[in-house]
Parts: C-alpha cells; structure tokens; sequence
C-alpha cells in the first residue's frame, strides 16, 4: 500500500506518489490536488516502471496460492528480503509480499513512515483484531487501475519474525494495521476484489480494463486461472529472477 498525503510531503522521492498515472499501480487514492503525471522526474519514473515489471499481476496462478512458511533464516533470504524492500520503495509503496514476485514465502515488508526503515516480517500470525473497523479506499500494485473501499479492522495485533528469525510482536493501528493486513492477504491468496461486494468488483474489473488499455494491452477482461493454486511451492514457473531463497 501508499502513503498518505502528510506521509508524502515528508519523503521529496514519493511526493508524487498519488498521481493518477501512479495510481494505476500505487496503493493509495490521489489527494486532492496532487501534481500530474508528467510531474514524475524521469529516474523516478524509470526505476518505477523497472520495479513494476517485476511484479505479479491479477491473472497470474501465485497470487491465489498460499505462500508456505520460512523454515531458513539464512543469507539468501536476507537478500531476498532486502530486494522486495528496494522494490517497494521504487515502485513508491509502502508494503509487497513476496508472492507478488512470484516468491512462495511467507514474507512481506513494509514502510509507512519514511522516517523509519523497512520492516520485514516473516511467517506472520494475526493474533488480535479489534472489533472497531474502518473503512479506507486500497488499490494493489498487482491490480493496475484497481481502487475498492475496503472493510478492515482498526487496529491488529501480529506476530511473526524478522530477517534473522528474532520474534517480532507488532502493534498496530490506522494505516499501518490497514497495511499488514492487506499484505498477509496476499500471502493467503486473497486480494482486495474478495473483500468487496460483486457489484464493486464488476466496477473494479471495468477499472483494471481501462487501465490495460491506457497501457497498450488488449482491451478485454481479465480472467482468472480455474485451478489458481497448482504451481508448484516457494516459486511459480517463469517467475521473475530473484535472490536465491
């Protein structure tokens, strides 16, 4: 997911992170009178463009398959780990699972304060929700063009470990909770189009066709795979290269 409007007024390398040509890809509404799209400075549109190329899109089998859990605290999932942080940072988010790179790990990173470093967080357990829910507008760096109203808990409580395999017990609320939770979706195979109704999913899909055809892409729905869970684990077939895991 993306920063909001204060949290981009901090970081000069995301202050265009909720243009509408970012949009598409970023997971985070436009504020209110945000720079256009030509406004994006090439380098960084550049390592955006590179970044999102290497992440999954809707359509593919590895974003519906569970990510299965990291038994190995080791070099290669270090760099693993780091890489999927850079990654988030060039395409100007602010969470990515590791099955959005077609990696089947339970692993995810994120940042909501550009102040703080990456966190990691690997083999994350949601022990606590709370009863109080927020609604919140989220789009998907794996869903071009995609942004639904989605339903979340306020607050969570997540366990979990970090790159090394020292315990992690993570606190949070407002968009930080929102942010772990969207992203341990993804590890469950679920996306943001399972959290909404069938009329804002049609709405939704209507969205994500436009934006293929602003892309170039053939103008016609995308369909889901029938058995989206048969690749085989910790890495799907032709995936993007990585870091040894």
């Amino acid at each position: 997911m993306a920063a909001p409007e204060d949290l981009r007024e901090q970081s000069p390398q995301r202050e265009h992170a909720g243009e509408r040509a970012l949009e598409d890809d970023v997971e985070v509404e436009r504020e209110e009178g945000a720079p256009e799209p030509q406004e994006l400075d090439p380098e960084t549109r550049a390592r955006r463009d590179a970044a999102m190329r290497l992440i999954r899109r809707f359509g593919d089998p590895v974003l519906r398959a569970t990510a299965l859990p990291v038994e190995r605290f080791d070099d290669a999932l270090h760099q693993e780990l780091q890489r999927m942080g850079e990654l988030m940072h060039d395409a100007l988010g602010v969470g990515l699972a590791a099955t959005q790179l077609g990696v089947l790990h339970r692993a995810l990173v994120f940042r909501t304060d550009p102040e703080e470093p990456v966190t990691a967080l690997v083999n994350p357990v949601l022990e606590w929700a709370s009863d109080e829910l927020e609604i919140a507008e989220e789009g998907c760096l794996s869903l071009p063009g995609v942004h639904v109203e989605v339903e979340r808990p306020a607050a969570v409580r997540v366990r979990g470990r970090d790159g090394a395999g020292e315990e992690l017990l993570i606190e949070a609320e407002g968009l930080r909770a929102r942010v772990i939770q969207h992203e341990i979706d993804h590890l469950d195979g679920v996306l943001i189009l399972d959290r909404i109704s069938r009329q804002a999913r049609k709405e939704a899909m209507r969205e994500m066709r436009e934006a293929q055809t602003g892309e170039g892409a053939a103008a016609r729905e995308p369909r889901e795979p029938q058995d989206p869970a048969s690749r085989e684990p910790r890495e799907a077939e032709g995936s993007a290269q990585r870091e040894p895991a």
